[in-house]
């Protein structure tokens, strides 16, 4: 997906601090419903994944971050200003890509990202050698002049991901930015998203531990809109030690498994029987093995005893 990197990955050295200061943050729909609950956190450079289930309110939490959505309760602070009061504080310095990424059929690429640039304030020598290398870098210069409508799910992405670097951003945000990507593409993106983080804030919402598994510094974990935790992957990693089971069992006992335990994998072998991977604190059947977590161990555990808990 991603060609050598470029100069351009290095652009963005201001050596200034990135600080973003998320504060009893709160999304309420009409009266009773509410998509995020009380969230606070500091994030500052590097890939900070946002995990949390599908429904989590992840979304939510991109959008008032990319000024998209304004905030119920609570504010977020970007250098010390008050993003919902001066947005332009920080869309100066943000580059966004939605989980709804939309383009114009019938523009090429070339003709998008010009488009694009010109409406972030971008000065046209600026633009046509920012696009270039960006058409370079992420494997769409044999296409530039294909109308974007002739696009593969996966190229449309790619161009997002252009979009969003336009600018030069201190502040990436991406919203599950790997779906309909294949799984070179998804590797190609996970190494770029790791080399722009040196001197960015990158943010990475996604329900695909192996999309963050390899580059977060940090994870924050939500569900049910409320933060469970912010942790380093190691720390997760030790949280989970020791908790983790495999064993087979007959397939018909599987469901009634399901409803006791946090199963993280089930697999059919040829004798009829199913190989399970468990997450539990205590042995959960006399032939239960203990095998290392996973980091998707991890997340399964925390997010599935908040489900338990009734905090979904």
């Amino acid at each position: 997906m991603v060609g050598a990197f470029p100069d351009i990955l290095a652009a963005c050295k201001s050596g200034r601090t990135v600080r973003l200061v998320i504060e009893n943050l709160g999304k309420r729909y009409g009266h009773e419903r509410w998509g995020l609950r009380d969230v606070s956190v500091e994030l500052g450079a590097g890939v900070v994944g946002l995990l949390g289930p599908n429904g989590a309110g992840k979304s939510t939490l991109m959008r008032i971050l990319a000024t998209v959505t304004k905030p119920t309760t609570g504010r977020v602070l970007w250098d010390d200003a008050d993003i919902t009061r001066r947005p332009e504080a920080l869309r100066a310095q943000l580059g966004y890509l939605p989980q709804d990424f939309g383009v114009y059929p019938h523009l090429n690429a070339l003709e998008f990202l010009g488009y694009m640039a010109a409406v972030k304030g971008l000065d046209r020598a600026s633009a046509r050698a920012r696009i270039g290398a960006l058409l370079e870098l992420l494997n769409l210069t044999d296409a530039a002049k294909r109308p974007l409508g002739t696009y593969s799910g996966g190229m449309r992405q790619r161009v997002g991901v252009a979009v969003a670097l336009l600018s030069d951003p201190r502040v990436l945000i991406m919203d599950e930015p790997s779906v309909g990507l294949d799984p070179e593409e998804r590797v190609g993106l996970r190494n770029l998203l790791s080399e722009l983080s040196a001197e960015r804030l990158v943010l990475l919402s996604t329900h695909v531990v192996s999309d963050v598994e390899a580059i977060a510094s940090e994870l924050v974990l939500i569900a049910g809109g409320r933060l469970l935790l912010k942790a380093s992957p190691e720390e997760l990693l030790r949280r989970t030690a020791g908790m983790v089971w495999e064993w087979t069992v007959p397939a018909a006992e599987l469901a009634g498994l399901r409803q006791r335990y946090v199963v993280g994998s089930a697999i059919r072998g040829a004798d009829g029987g199913v190989r399970v991977r468990v997450v539990a604190a205590q042995r959960p059947f006399v032939t239960a093995a203990a095998v290392s977590a996973s980091l998707e161990d991890a997340y399964l555990h925390l997010a599935g005893g908040q489900r338990q808990a009734g905090g979904a």
